[in-house]
């Protein structure tokens, strides 16, 4: 982890695809909330997949050339910082061993040096820049969901909570069976889809039960699954980034 006091030079933005794909305003809001604290963010063109799709269905040594690429794209950066724990928890736990994998010990020697550097998005608020509160305004009954791989991989722990009771006007409550898996899990949702459904469904009763008007998460993977069982419900809550919250000002509402 870099060191509080170092505070970073050179922050690039790792969209990551699927945010770039389907989902883009999480990274955009990220840009704006790093910028408005001072931070200027580059983003490196030739990003591309982090690997973890292939990693996670047993193509973990076809996936090498995308972490050579990754490698390549973030080396000279400071700080690489992304809207998604899960993409940060496989550049940070899945890296080396595909590296590792193919026999490419310069390639897991580079990404030992660099994988600290990649932070998830609230890991690079509180722990890089030292700030809980972003100056953000959202004036609405908020519920928060904490992604398995931001809890478990990562372990971000109270850090996203941290930032959302720090924001003006917002209506936080405890979502009961927080810890519980949204039932999304990447491939996991394709190849059990009936224990995915059933895991969602239970998510989205926790999430009624709490009146909230909106899920915050920091995957859109899982706002995706926890939002599709909500929307098919006609609930009328929405799912929205933790970024977009933190983005969101009096001025600028997200």
């Amino acid at each position: 982890m870099i060191p509080t006091a170092s505070r970073p030079t050179r922050v690039a933005l790792f969209a990551t695809c699927f945010n770039d794909t389907m989902w883009p305003e999480a990274p955009r809001a990220t840009v704006r909330l790093l910028e408005r604290l001072g931070v200027e963010v580059e983003f490196p063109r030739e990003q591309t997949c982090c690997g973890q799709m292939f990693t996670n269905t047993g193509y973990g040594p076809q996936a090498a050339g995308v972490v050579r690429g990754f490698v390549d794209t973030f080396a000279d950066y400071d700080a690489v910082v992304a809207p998604s724990g899960s993409c940060v928890g496989s550049v940070r736990h899945q890296h080396a061993g595909i590296a590792r994998a193919v026999g490419d010990a310069g390639l897991e020697r580079e990404v030992g040096q660099l994988a600290p550097r990649v932070l998830e998005l609230s890991e690079f608020l509180v722990d890089v820049l030292g700030v809980t509160d972003v100056g953000a305004w959202f004036p609405h009954r908020v519920t928060y969901h904490p992604t398995c791989h931001s809890l478990r991989m990562l372990r971000v722990g109270g850090r996203p909570l941290q930032l959302l009771r720090a924001v003006g006007g917002i209506d936080l409550v405890e979502l009961p069976g927080a810890e519980e898996c949204c039932g999304f899990g990447g491939t996991f949702a394709v190849k059990n889809p009936d224990v995915s459904v059933a895991m969602g469904v239970e998510k989205a009763r926790q999430v009624t039960t709490t009146a909230a008007e909106y899920v915050v998460a920091g995957d859109n993977s899982c706002l995706a699954q926890i939002g599709g069982v909500l929307g098919r419900q006609r609930s009328g809550v929405r799912t929205l980034h933790l970024a977009e919250v933190l983005a969101s000002t009096q001025e600028e509402p997200a």
